[in-house]
């Protein structure tokens, strides 16, 4: 989505993505060494003597390129490397479940029904879709999410190089889409895992090795964690008879971590409301807050208020109200002005966040909705797809699933069913040949990237499920 390419080529992209992602900086050539022979002083022996002014002009020239090669790295290290301007062609198109893991599929492998065990799990839970395609798209993507998620919970981002990572934000969709079916075993393995994941600080790295690990390339932490993971547990909480013994331990369990959440993101507020500056979705270094970190930290704060008060915590609501006015307030105020941006100025561009400040993230907010529909006019591509932003370093012409998924929910938890069908249908007309959702398509229309994408799946089954029947709001 668009994090920065998830490619490590790079994902939204997001996901341009999450990674873009190389996973090391690019320095460029190196500075060629001394030509053998050449003496102490800049002179070969038996050549002519230069002026001294050339000698002291190439070592300060060598002394700036080094200068400009730290400072490169010092860029990198805070933030994904730059997305890259061209966008790779499918890499493998899709997967299945094997005796040892997940399998990787070609590109072109053809579809397939589901095994027998494979229609026992769909059939514990419901698929949605109104129509015998969406159903199939549906079904296709909680099969994916259920390959990406290993027994402990991990979530994959996609089985395939640097995607094979758990990126807390993509994991909290993955458990709201697993409730949001009725598949709450598997939500609450999701959820145990970013439990589990959790710094002491409250707060999560940008991602982690399947087995818990630190990634290990400097990435810097993403604060949307703290926004994305209350909101999968207070809405894993809501579809459960919060009478039951299993509810009650299970939110037992993870109190802890959505207190620790809470008080981690309210404490980060500044004084006019904000978050500080640090990557997002995006996964680039920027130098102001955006839209793609205060959204979620929203959406965060007020569900983690919501399920305070459902379960007797006055002072936790209390604080996490007061937190949510604040940094709603700071939105409205620093955003609002300029129909929400990316970045809170006249110049900041169009974003795809701005479809997580209202349904069903949020309630609905004429503002809000009118620039969810210029952002789309902005960020539409020839192919029918959507850019993470309008001023997206990664490839102008190959959109991001995520990201058009985002805008399809957006029209769907708000009731604009048109809308939200325009946004499935060219979903649904890009999926890979074995009829995965893929991360990008190219500016041919092509399915791109890998595939499947949990993200995109997630998105797409909460998108389907807002069709048949409204979803909650915090």
């Amino acid at each position: 989505m668009p994090r920065l390419s998830r490619t490590g080529i790079g994902p939204a992209a997001t996901k341009a993505a999450r990674g873009t992602g190389a996973e090391t900086a690019h320095m460029g050539d190196r500075a060629r060494p001394l030509d053998a022979g050449r003496t102490a002083g800049g002179t070969a022996a038996g050549a002519p003597n230069r002026p001294r002014f050339l000698g002291r002009a190439r070592s300060i020239g060598i002394a700036m390129v080094g200068l400009l090669i730290a400072l490169g790295i010092i860029l990198t290290v805070g933030g994904a490397a730059p997305p890259p301007r061209t966008t790779r062609p499918l890499l493998l198109g899709g997967v299945i479940s094997g005796p040892e893991g997940p399998i990787a599929l070609p590109v072109d492998a053809p579809a397939a029904p589901p095994t027998d065990a494979e229609r026992a799990w769909l059939a514990q839970g419901t698929v949605p879709g109104a129509t015998p395609r969406y159903r199939a798209m549906a079904e296709r993507a909680l099969l994916d999410m259920r390959v990406l998620t290993q027994p402990d919970g991990s979530v994959a981002a996609a089985w395939f190089g640097i995607w094979k990572y758990v990126w807390p934000r993509d994991a909290a969709w993955v458990a709201a889409a697993f409730t949001a079916t009725g598949h709450d075993r598997e939500a609450l393995a999701v959820l145990r895992r970013l439990a589990a994941l959790q710094r002491p600080d409250g707060t999560w790295e940008a991602r982690y090795r399947l087995d818990g690990g630190p990634v290990g390339d400097k990435r810097a932490a993403q604060l949307d964690g703290n926004g994305w993971v209350p909101w999968a547990v207070w809405f894993w909480y809501v579809h459960q008879d919060p009478k039951a013994p299993e509810t009650v331990a299970a939110l037992g369990e993870l109190w802890p971590t959505v207190r620790k959440a809470g008080d981690a993101a309210a404490g980060r507020l500044r004084t006019n409301g904000l978050p500080p500056r640090g990557p997002d979705y995006w996964e680039t270094r920027t130098d102001q807050v955006t839209l793609g970190t205060a959204a979620p930290l929203s959406a965060g704060l007020r569900a983690a208020a919501d399920l305070a008060r459902r379960t007797g915590s006055a002072p936790d609501a209390q604080r996490w109200t007061g937190a949510s006015d604040r940094l709603d307030r700071g939105i409205r105020e620093v955003f609002g002005p300029h129909d929400y941006p990316r970045t809170p100025t006249a110049k900041g561009g169009a974003d795809t966040a701005v479809t997580w400040l209202g349904p069903p993230f949020a309630g609905a907010d004429a503002q809000v909705a009118n620039a969810v529909r210029r952002s789309a006019e902005l960020l539409t591509l020839p192919n029918g797809g959507i850019l993470p932003g309008e001023h997206w370093a990664g490839d102008p012409t190959a959109a991001w699933t995520p990201e058009t998924a985002s805008f399809a929910l957006f029209s769907a938890a708000s009731g604009d069913r048109a809308g939200a069908e325009r946004r499935l249908d060219w979903l649904a007309d890009h999926r890979t040949a074995f009829g995965s959702l893929p991360e990008k398509v190219d500016k041919n229309g092509k399915p791109a990237s890998v595939a499947p994408l949990a993200w995109t799946s997630a998105t797409v089954l909460l998108s389907l499920v807002a069709l048949d029947e409204p979803l909650p709001i915090p």
